[in-house]
């Protein structure tokens, strides 16, 4: 029954795509979806639920099953000196970050390189998620040493925006070296503070800041974004 299961998912896929099925519209139930494809009607639940996992559709409990919303758009600064905040803010959406967490980092080989620093520096993570429209739609992690921000352990657990901070200290002019791009998915972790699905896709940006002036490393950003529910341009505009 798995080649069915598989049939049925190609179908409702191919459907949307073409815009038979509409963002929001509710799907047949399950003995309507069962009648139409000639299987029983375990097969479509099964398939339906490799749908929903993969957060193309959504149930109501005591209603059904819906495709999901469509697509939010959202740009994504890549490069240059405007964070994702200002960015947010100035398209005007119903944006806000909460600080969620302020860790020392054990000595981590991949991090410490990132952040070209030795095994005796003192390493911190300041963690925040992303609210659009009242969802997640990130969690942004940001490595820093201590080294370059003396005050970080204090400061730490009340930072929204790291280019505020680096404001803060005199430093205005700011740039990305590199920036890697990476697909995976969530831990339940990330499922948790998401509020997804295991099987939905997540990218991952690995990114740096470096001070224009100086050339010297700021930080090491790891942002994990959600992909069910947002659209992501990444057109550069800086």
């Amino acid at each position: 029954m798995e080649n069915k299961e598989m049939q049925i998912i190609d179908d409702i896929m191919n459907r949307m795509i073409q815009k038979e099925l509409q963002p929001g519209e509710k799907l047949p139930s399950e003995n309507k979806l069962a009648d139409k494809y000639r299987v029983p009607r375990i097969t479509v639940r099964n398939a339906l639920l490799k749908l929903e996992d993969r957060g193309h559709i959504y149930s109501v409990q005591g209603k059904g099953r819906y495709l999901k919303e469509e697509s939010i758009q959202v740009q994504l600064p890549l490069t240059g000196s405007t964070s994702f905040t200002e960015k947010m803010e100035s398209m005007g959406y119903d944006y806000c970050t909460k600080n969620i967490d302020f860790t020392l980092v054990p000595y981590n080989s991949k991090i410490y390189s990132h952040l070209q620093a030795s095994e005796s520096d003192i390493v911190y993570r300041i963690g925040r998620i992303r609210y659009i429209n009242k969802e997640p739609i990130a969690i942004h992690y940001s490595y820093v040493k201590e080294v370059t921000f003396p005050t970080i352990q204090k400061d730490g657990p009340n930072i929204n925006s790291m280019f505020a901070y680096y404001r803060k200290h005199g430093i205005n002019e700011f740039t990305s070296k590199q920036t890697l791009l990476s697909v995976t998915f969530p831990t339940l972790e990330e499922q948790k503070l998401l509020a997804c699905k295991s099987m939905v896709p997540l990218m991952v940006v690995e990114t740096d800041s470096v001070d224009k002036e100086t050339d010297i490393l700021l930080e090491y950003t790891k942002i994990i974004y959600r992909s069910d529910r947002f659209k992501y341009d990444i057109t550069i505009n800086d």
